[in-house]
């Protein structure tokens, strides 16, 4: 039985600050001027934006996955800077680094256990399929479809925070009424500590939101007003879409696989949720470089204290001791899409279709 202790992970968990500020800079600086191009390209023709327009997605993606290593304070050595570049990074993906750091860091600490977690996509176990109408049914599959990814990426990135600010502002007004009709007289320090939002967790997760939004609308407007509108928000729409839509992709068939480890609570174990429930998603050289080598995801999982740049370098330390871990490549990804239902009893991914078959088959045989 392989215990964590026989993992060679601390050598790999130390933050190179130098590295991390040239990641920084080789990613920042083209992203930014790939807009001055894109601008000054769209003057003479809009055939020459496209390629560029690639590219700018795949720096934006890159910004992301930066973001996301300063979430779990391993980009940096320094915890305030890692804080401090994370909400930067969120700006540029317009996305609260910090609330949406803590929502990772669950998924982290619940990896493998689908009792507590079950990706960004919220899907349902075969219980809960099985009493849906053929019309919900089919709904559920349509809206999981990789076809969705891109008003989902959308929404993720360009609404989703800013709908969360409203909201949560929204139910805070309304929470302070019903506190002043039952006391008049009670202080709206009390009110704050009394506010519970499903929408932000703390204090500090709600700050950051402020702040994001503040920064991000801010942007908006000042790009809009500087490069023009129209052309801002159709070049800028399109790059966060895709990638938005590139990074949830990734993240899904890093968990959502064949034979992925999907427990219950019972029973659950941390370490095989990292082995067997994370992916090792193989990439070209470019797409590992671009994404950070968020691919070597079992070894992420394994600590995610580990700094991007010394991903790959531990995964062939350790590479004999990962022999349970799936290997994915770009050719595989399709396939899984398809186990998007969590099976509780035989702690397994399946499709609907092979759910289906199954169901079929035990009426046939009752």
């Amino acid at each position: 039985m392989i215990k964590k202790s026989d993992f060679v992970l601390t050598p790999y968990m130390k933050s190179n600050n130098l590295k991390a500020s040239w990641q920084i800079l080789n990613t920042v600086i083209p992203y930014t001027l790939l807009w001055f191009l894109a601008f000054k390209a769209a003057a003479i023709s809009v055939f020459l934006l496209p390629p560029i327009m690639v590219l700018m997605t795949l720096f934006s993606g890159r910004c992301f996955s930066l973001m996301h290593d300063c979430g779990h304070y391993s980009l940096f050595s320094s915890k305030k800077v890692n804080r401090v570049v994370g909400f930067l990074l969120g700006i540029i993906n317009a996305i609260p680094q910090y609330p949406w750091s803590r929502g990772h860091a669950y998924h982290h600490k619940n990896n493998g256990n689908w009792d507590m977690y079950r990706g960004p996509s919220a899907l349902i176990s075969t219980e809960q399929f099985a009493r849906l109408s053929t019309f919900r049914q089919k709904m559920y599959q349509f809206l999981r479809h990789p076809f969705m990814l891109f008003p989902g990426g959308f929404f993720y990135l360009i609404i989703k925070p800013r709908l969360a600010l409203v909201l949560g502002i929204a139910g805070f007004i309304g929470h302070m009424f019903a506190c002043l009709k039952q006391d008049f007289g009670m202080g709206l320090s009390a009110i704050i500590a009394s506010y519970k939002s499903k929408h932000w967790y703390t204090t500090a997760e709600f700050w950051d939101l402020l702040f994001n939004n503040i920064c991000v609308i801010s942007s908006w407007v000042y790009l809009g007003n500087l490069l023009g509108f129209g052309f801002f928000w159709s070049v800028y729409s399109i790059v966060m879409t895709c990638s938005a839509a590139i990074f949830i992709c990734i993240f899904f068939v890093q968990h959502n696989f064949d034979g992925s480890y999907a427990h219950k609570t019972e029973g659950w174990d941390y370490l095989l949720g990292a082995i067997e429930g994370s992916s090792y998603l193989k990439l070209p050289t470019i797409l590992n470089w671009f994404s950070a080598d968020i691919g070597c995801h079992n070894i992420h999982h394994l600590s995610e204290r580990i700094p991007n740049y010394n991903l790959q370098a531990c995964h062939q330390a350790n590479i004999h001791l990962l022999a349970n871990s799936k290997t994915l490549r770009i050719r595989d990804i399709p396939d899984c899409f398809k186990f998007i239902l969590w099976d509780s009893a035989s702690d397994s991914l399946q499709s609907i279709e092979s759910f289906q078959e199954s169901t079929q088959f035990s009426h046939l045989a009752n």
